[in-house]
Parts: structure tokens; sequence; C-alpha cells
């Protein structure tokens, strides 16, 4: 698999060669107040185009973002002039998760030569590069031919009928320690705190060092080592509060070597919230009770 992510100084010998088509998929996390459109007018990198993950994502769920149909994604795509031989990199404005997710939703459809930028806006601003304010030109509309890579995703009778029937795969829940101990609340109304069972804890963060770029593979496979996955060939599974922090835990794993990674969509806004999905807080199992 072709490594996910791009320094600053690369992505400027690409962009200057017109090789990629960049895009910044900023989406706010849960407590953030910020405005990733009004950023995007105000600061962009050179070309950037807007890819909203919300637009990007199944309009008939109730679920947040949640991966949109196979047309869906292609219609929107050849909007935004996007071909699936095409190199693409995404970028945010400094969340991190959120480019992770655009990335982990490429590859969901099949496409290979998709990059992360490393760091983000913030790290192409202290590379010295240039940056472009206004909205972009008008992008030509292109056909974008989607291939459905199933073994990217998992849905809940997935996750069900893993924790009845455990099959070796390891689920890692990239939320806070205390909302996986059942010791914080979560940030969405009326769903208990806890995790999965079986399930091992890397807050996304710990993926990342303190300018958030990604910490170096050897690092990362120690911690998730750490974390109950002992070798490359472990089957992992990423879970977060709604899918979107998940996909840094893909990304990560991906880094440190790992080629069986999967992301369960839903992720704690849809298990917290089925009835009988059963929940632990530390250490102590729970059946949720609706």
């Amino acid at each position: 698999m072709i490594q996910p992510l791009i320094s600053a100084k690369t992505l400027q010998a690409r962009l200057a060669r017109g090789e990629v088509t960049v895009l910044d998929a900023t989406a706010r996390l849960p407590g953030e107040q910020t405005d990733p459109d009004a950023t995007f007018l105000r600061e962009r990198l050179p070309g950037a185009r807007r890819f909203d993950i919300e637009l990007f994502s199944d309009p008939e769920q109730s679920l947040p973002h949640m991966a949109p149909s196979a047309g869906r994604f292609a219609r929107l795509a050849g909007e935004l002039g996007l071909t699936r031989e095409q190199p693409v990199v995404f970028y945010d404005q400094g969340n991190i998760a959120s480019s992770c997710r655009a990335w982990w939703l490429l590859r969901l459809f099949g496409h290979e030569q998709v990059f992360i930028l490393d760091g983000g806006l913030p790290a192409w601003r202290e590379s010295s590069s240039r940056i472009e304010e206004g909205a972009p030109s008008v992008p030509t509309a292109a056909s974008y031919m989607p291939r459905l890579t199933v073994s990217c995703i998992r849905g809940l009778g997935d996750m069900l009928m893993l924790c009845a029937k455990p099959d070796g795969s390891l689920i890692l829940d990239a939320r806070s320690a205390g909302r996986f101990n059942g010791t914080a609340p979560e940030p969405r109304p009326g769903l208990s705190s806890g995790h999965m069972p079986e399930a091992g804890s890397i807050p996304f963060s710990e993926l990342l060092d303190t300018k958030k770029h990604f910490l170096p593979p050897e690092i990362l496979r120690a911690r998730f080592a750490a974390a109950g996955a002992s070798t490359s060939g472990t089957p992992l599974i990423a879970t977060c509060g709604s899918g979107m922090t998940a996909a840094a835990i893909v990304v990560g794993a991906t880094i440190a070597g790992f080629t069986n990674v999967a992301l369960y969509d839903g992720s704690w806004a849809e298990w917290a919230a089925t009835e009988g999905a059963p929940i632990e807080k530390t250490g102590a199992t729970q059946e949720q009770k609706q």
C-alpha cells in the first residue's frame, strides 16, 4: 500500500509540476468553534478546492457523516473534477482527523494515489509556502468510477457478531481515556460512555507529536503493540465517537505497517444507541438499557 503521508516540501515540488489535486477536508470535531469554510476562503493552499465531509456523507442516515453510497460519492467527486486515477492530497486546518477521514473515504471507493499533508495547514505555513485566498476556480467536471473496497469498512452487524464470536480482530478506540473508561461523559446527549467488549484504547492524539505530525513508524508500532496489536498481521478495526478520529487510527496503523485495517463507521454514536449492545465501564460489563 502507498504510504499515506506527504511532507510540505514534497507537496511544494509536486504542485509546481502540476502533479496533484489538493483538497481542504477540514471538518469540526466536537467542541471546536472554528468556521472551516471561512478559514478556507481566507487562507488555502495554491489551487486547493473544498472537500466537505458532511456533503460526502449519506443524507438518509440519522448518524453523523456516515459514508455515502458509491453513486453519491461518484457524482460529488466528479463535480470536484476528480478521477480515480489522479493523485489527491488532503489537508485540514489543524485537527488532522478530518483529513484522515477524507483519505479513508477515497480509499473506501478505490482511490489508490491519495495522501495527507502531514501537519496540515500549520505545517504548510511553517514551510513558508505560498498561501492563496478567495474562492478557487470552478473545476471542470469529470467522470469518477468508484470501486468499493468493502474490507475498509465495518457496520453494526459486523461488530455485534464480532462481540458475540471473536475472530482475532482487535478493536481500537480513538476517544479519550475518560470516555473509553466510562468516567467522562459523551459529547452527544443521551449516550452512555464506556467501550465495546475487548476493545483497546488509543486516543488519536497519542499518534501525533506536539505539532500534530504523525509519530515515526517505529514509535507507532510500539503504541499499537501496547494496545494489543502484537504483529503487523493483526486485523484492526478502528472506532471513535462518530467515525472521524477513528480514521486517524487507520492512518497511523497504515504508517506502522498494518495491512488489514477497517473502520467501524457508526462508531460509538451508533453502538451506544443500540438496544442490547454491550458496554463496558472500567472493566465491568453492563448491558445497554434503552
